[in-house]
C-alpha cells in the first residue's frame, strides 16, 4: 500500500514532533518537589472525616446482598459435597458470610477467621478446630460413645501433624458431621504468607472441615498453585459483589493519605526488600550490616564506573 504526499508528509510530521518532544522533555527544568513535602494529616483526623461521608445506594446494596440468599441452599450442598466455598466480587463480603453462617449453617459448627488482621496464630486455629469437632462428636445422639476415640493428651499439646490427623478423620469413624470454617479474607495480611496458606490448604483438605472464604485482594490467586486450588481447597467459586463498603476490614489498614508511622514506614520497607532480587537483597544485607556494625562512622559517596 503506497502513500500519497499528504500521508507521507502528515507522517513524517507526526514523528518530528514526537522525538522534539522527547528533546524538550529531556532539556526542561526538572521539578525539586518530593513526596516528603507533601503535608499529610493525621490518621483519626482523616478516619474521622471519613466515617461523616454519607454513604449512597444504601437500598440497593441491601436488596442485591438480599437476593443471594437463594443461593444459600446451593452453598449448603456443594459443602455437603466436599467443597470449598470461594466468594469474590467488589464490596465486603463479611456481612453476607456471617448471614449465611448463622441462618443456613445452623446444623454444623461453625468457627470464624478474621483474616483482614494482621497477625493470626495458624497453629491456635487448628487446636480450636479439634476441640469444636471434638465436642461436636461428643454431642451427637446417634454416636455411640464407645465409637469416640479417648482423648489420650490435650490438644493443645499436640504436633500440627497429629491434628491434622484428628480433622481428617483417622481417629473418627463417621463422615457425617463437620465444622465449618468461615474466612474472612483468606487473602488477608495475617493470612497471606507461603507457609499458612499451605496450612490452610492442609486444613481445607480434612474430610471433617468445610471452608467457606472470601477474596478481595488483585493478586489473591497468585497465593495457590493449581494442586492448592483443585486438590485441597477444592474450591467451588460464587463472583457475589455487594459493593458494601470494607468498614470493618479498612480499620486495620493505614491509610494512603495519612501520615505513616514508623512501624508502617518499616512495614513498608520490608515489602520493597521482599521484591528484590536475592543477589539485590544479599547486598542490602551487607549495607545494613556494616552500617550497624560503625553507627559513628560517617556516610561516604561511591562512584561506580
Amino acid at each position: 500500500m503506497e502513500l500519497n504526499d499528504g500521508e507521507e508528509e502528515e507522517e513524517f510530521g507526526f514523528s518530528r514532533n514526537y522525538f522534539l518532544a522527547k528533546d524538550l522533555a529531556a532539556s526542561g527544568k526538572k521539578s525539586t518537589h518530593k513526596l516528603s513535602d507533601i503535608n499529610l494529616v493525621d490518621e483519626q483526623e482523616l478516619r474521622a472525616a471519613a466515617s461523616n461521608i454519607e454513604p449512597k445506594h444504601e437500598k440497593e446494596i441491601v436488596s442485591l446482598t438480599d437476593s443471594y440468599k437463594s443461593l444459600y441452599s446451593r452453598w449448603v450442598f456443594m459443602l455437603r459435597c466436599g467443597f470449598g466455598l470461594l466468594m469474590y466480587g467488589f464490596g465486603s463480603k463479611k456481612a453476607l458470610l456471617e448471614d449465611f453462617a448463622s441462618t443456613a449453617l445452623t446444623e454444623y459448627s461453625v468457627v470464624v477467621i478474621n483474616g483482614y488482621l494482621q497477625s493470626i496464630n495458624i497453629k491456635q486455629v487448628v487446636i480450636t478446630l479439634a476441640e469444636v469437632l471434638w465436642n461436636q462428636c461428643k454431642s451427637k445422639r446417634k454416636t455411640p460413645s464407645r465409637n469416640l476415640p479417648r482423648a489420650q493428651q490435650p490438644f493443645n499439646s499436640r504436633s500440627m501433624d497429629d491434628l491434622f490427623a484428628f480433622l481428617d478423620g483417622s481417629e473418627l469413624k463417621e463422615n457425617d458431621y463437620f465444622v465449618c470454617v468461615v474466612i474472612h479474607n483468606i487473602d488477608g495480611p495475617g493470612l497471606r504468607d507461603s507457609e499458612t496458606q499451605q496450612h490452610l490448604g492442609r486444613i481445607a483438605s480434612c474430610s471433617h472441615i468445610r471452608m467457606i472464604a472470601s477474596i478481595d485482594h488483585v493478586n489473591a490467586l497468585l497465593l495457590w498453585d493449581k494442586k492448592m486450588v483443585h486438590t485441597q481447597f477444592n474450591w467451588h467459586w460464587y463472583h457475589v459483589p455487594t459493593f458494601a463498603p470494607y468498614k470493618v476490614e479498612g480499620m486495620f489498614f493505614p491509610l494512603i493519605l495519612a501520615h505513616g508511622s514508623s512501624a508502617q514506614t518499616a512495614k513498608t520497607a520490608a515489602i520493597v526488600l521482599q521484591s528484590l532480587t536475592p543477589n539485590a537483597q544479599s547486598v542490602f544485607k551487607i549495607l545494613a550490616e556494616y552500617q550497624l556494625s560503625h553507627p559513628d562512622e560517617e556516610g561516604k559517596y561511591l562512584y561506580i564506573t
